[in-house]
């Protein structure tokens, strides 16, 4: 798939940027498809800065279109329907200094999917300015080392291969984690 779009905007270079901000919106809307390999094909095709600028601009437009989506469209639904996760309920009825802070500690987790952030901070209480000036800042260090790994991991370099290292033992960690919650 991502051969396929590398492809497609060689073979359409002049509004590639374009149409990777389109991409990315659709990505934060669906809430389901990670961003990592857009982000890689942006720092491939346009150099790590301008590819850096194109992922965080497409990001911050997508949970923006999102958070004002989710917000028309599910938040009295949701309300009858929360897991009790604490951090998930908390962040329904969070607002200002609160909601900001928590909002920006999450964007900052990568394992959090961004689709979730976006969902229970749209149908909670926070406001729309708190959720974008939260989402960006904390998108600006997430995206920053995402974007670097991915292009550490494909120049191959010593940093690379340290950064691929670092993820599989937290990735087996984690599976480790979890195959013994189930046992």
């Amino acid at each position: 798939m991502t051969d396929y779009l590398e492809t497609f905007l060689l073979k359409h270079l002049e509004a590639a940027e374009l149409i990777s901000i389109v991409l990315n919106i659709l990505i934060s809307i669906t809430g389901v498809f990670p961003s990592a390999p857009l982000t890689f094909l942006n720092v491939q095709l346009f150099g790590f800065w301008n590819g850096f600028l194109l992922s965080f601009i497409g990001e911050v437009l997508g949970v923006t279109l999102s958070f004002w989506l989710y917000r028309k469209g599910f938040r009295t639904l949701v309300h009858t329907k929360t897991p009790s996760h604490s951090k998930w309920r908390k962040l329904l009825h969070v607002q200002g200094k609160e909601s900001f802070i928590l909002i920006l500690s999450l964007r900052l987790l990568p394992f959090i999917p961004s689709g979730l952030i976006t969902f229970f901070s749209a149908v909670g209480k926070g406001s729309f300015v708190v959720f974008i000036s939260a989402s960006a800042l904390g998108k600006i260090p997430a995206l920053f080392i995402e974007a670097y790994s991915v292009y550490h991991i494909s120049q191959a370099s010593i940093q690379g291969r340290v950064i691929l290292v670092l993820l599989s033992i937290i990735l087996l960690f984690y599976i480790i984690k979890k195959w013994k919650e189930k046992a």
